[in-house]
């Protein structure tokens, strides 16, 4: 690892640089190319349709059929979970992710095959798939890290699989780009960060980051030591104090703004009450992002919003909140206007906005 001198930053620069970099501070215009910058990270879609609301939280003119629509394809990607990714970061996504070991690198490549032969050009159902294979579905999804095998999933359904050829990267270099990415979306960051993230071994995680040596610094922060791209450093001390912040957001389960784990949950929610309201042991909910800050949690029924503050908002922030809500370019809602609900647990003296 480099051994250069350390950049001391602190929660603000922290934050404020995800925020900057994720496009939350101020969406990106509409179009393709503002697509593909807000799904650099990837846009996890194991909630349904939460890949959607990711989308409409960093781009203008979003609609309802975006996550279905190019540059965007889906794919089982870091974790094994449902991703939109753009199409032209297929192999970063899947390619960097496979395996090291010889046996899991066969295992994948012999269940590749046997779908490219199976699926031909047709897309079916993976559970029937599956069975027709002998073998349980979900060990299909081993399949995607060789870059071969992609997923429409609508939520209500079970996943559309279809088999597409490999690309052609080399897989270390498809690491570490994902590594880049990795640093980008969440720096700073660790090679055991990336480790969870990517779903790889620590091992190849490491490997990673030592192929990237030239291009990091170090940094310590207020929850310890970690690396940064280089080429973001300007960019980190500047996150400083900016003077823009979106008015609200709401961003779905598993959005990357909170896609977390061990002490980077306490950089982003000091509170430990509350990040027990927002980091569920079951499916968490959403995160109400107000002036820069996570203030808040929502859920969905339907075109039913709930929204629970952690503390009073001001007029101005409900009023944000309550237009963000309204908003939400809800997929099969099509004509139903969304309703909001203050759920009054948490903020017991707010009445329904609607």
């Amino acid at each position: 690892m480099p051994t250069r001198s350390v950049l001391r930053v602190d929660r603000q620069q922290i934050l404020g640089f995800r925020r900057r970099v994720s496009a939350l501070d101020e969406r990106l215009p509409p179009g393709a190319r503002s697509i593909e910058i807000a799904a650099f990270g990837g846009l996890q879609d194991s909630m349904p349709r939460a890949a959607q609301l990711s989308l409409f939280a960093r781009v203008d003119g979003v609609g309802p059929a975006a996550w279905e629509q190019p540059p965007l394809v889906q794919v089982w990607g870091p974790r094994f979970s449902a991703y939109a990714v753009a199409e032209r970061d297929l192999a970063v996504f899947t390619v960097g992710r496979h395996p090291d070991g010889p046996v899991q690198r066969r295992r994948a490549e012999t269940l590749a095959a046997q779908l490219r032969e199976h699926l031909g050009s047709e897309s079916r159902p993976y559970d029937e798939v599956g069975a027709a294979l002998g073998v349980n579905p979900n060990r299909l999804r081993y399949a995607t890290t060789t870059g071969t095998l992609l997923l429409r999933w609508e939520g209500a359904r079970r996943p559309l699989i279809r088999s597409i050829p490999a690309p052609e990267i080399d897989a270390g270099e498809a690491r570490r780009e994902l590594a880049r990415r990795y640093l980008r979306v969440f720096g700073p960051g660790t090679a055991q960060g990336f480790s969870a993230w990517a779903g790889i071994p620590p091992t190849g995680a490491t490997a990673a980051f030592d192929g990237l040596t030239a291009s990091l610094t170090r940094v310590r922060s207020p929850i310890g030591e970690g690396w940064i791209l280089s080429a973001d450093e300007a960019e980190l001390r500047r996150a400083r104090g900016q003077d823009r912040t979106a008015p609200a957001r709401l961003l779905p389960s598993g959005d990357t703004l909170f896609l977390l784990q061990g002490r980077e949950r306490e950089l982003l929610v000091s509170d430990p009450a509350n990040r027990a309201r927002l980091w569920t042991s079951r499916v968490w909910p959403g995160a109400v992002l107000v002036g820069g800050e996570v203030c808040g949690t929502w859920r969905r029924a339907r075109e039913v919003v709930s929204v629970e503050m952690w503390k009073e908002p001001s007029a101005a922030e409900r009023e944000a909140i309550e237009a963000e809500a309204l908003a939400l370019p809800l997929p099969g809602l099509e004509g139903t206007p969304i309703r909001l609900r203050w759920q009054p647990e948490r903020s017991g003296r707010l009445q329904p906005a609607r």
